[in-house]
């Protein structure tokens, strides 16, 4: 793990160095591994606080790809909204409404295996609240697409923002769970308690809910 550790002296940008700077006075690290190609699917986990969002943003920055994530649309919407999800465009973000199911999957796969190279964020939580299970878009989304998913997590014990470990869905959607939970095993959120398990929904249809 130590060889993935992100290092102002390794990275290309001015902007990177200052993301990991501003990070490392908060004590925060990154450990990143390269993507395994062009296209693909990150889950972040887990989602618990406001802070995820900014710690997550100076991660991205800090690794100095254009990763895209989903955003909720509300945020896009309005005048506060304009103002704001210009901001979130320019981030990298992308409105997707809650709820919306097989058109959605079957658009944002389609728009990954178009691009020359895309990969897209989700946090399969969908909320800092405590639900019983993830939502399963961003697993039909990476079988659709046919591309590998990237498992990101903040850990607040360790301070640590990690993407190193990538994987291959096989359909077989218990078997990918129990994959995609063994690398989340021990790692706490900045509210632990408001951590959803690792796991879909039982016979879950194609929906983003």
């Amino acid at each position: 793990m130590a060889d993935f550790l992100l290092e102002k002296k390794a990275v290309a940008t001015r902007t990177q160095r200052v993301a990991i700077s501003i990070l490392g006075v908060f004590g925060w690290r990154v450990r990143y591994r390269p993507l395994p190609g062009p296209r693909g699917v990150i889950i972040v986990a887990p989602h618990t606080s406001n802070w995820d969002f900014m710690v997550g943003i100076l991660a991205k920055l800090a690794i100095g790809m254009p990763f895209h994530f989903i955003a909720k649309s509300s945020l896009f919407e309005g005048i506060t909204g304009a103002t704001l999800g210009q901001l979130v465009r320019y981030l990298g973000g992308e409105p997707v409404e809650r709820g919306v199911s097989t058109g959605t999957i079957a658009r944002l796969a389609e728009k990954i295996n178009r691009a020359d190279w895309y990969w897209m964020a989700i946090a399969p939580e969908g909320t800092r609240s405590l639900k019983p299970y993830w939502r399963s878009g961003f697993y039909h989304i990476a079988t659709s697409a046919n591309v590998p998913l990237g498992c990101a997590y903040f850990d607040f014990t360790k301070r640590e923002v990690s993407l190193v470990d990538y994987l291959d869905m096989t359909g077989e959607r218990e078997r990918d769970m129990t994959s995609i939970a063994a690398i989340y095993q021990g790692v706490q959120g900045c509210r632990p308690a408001l951590a959803s398990p690792v796991t879909l929904r039982p016979e879950d249809s194609h929906s983003q809910g």
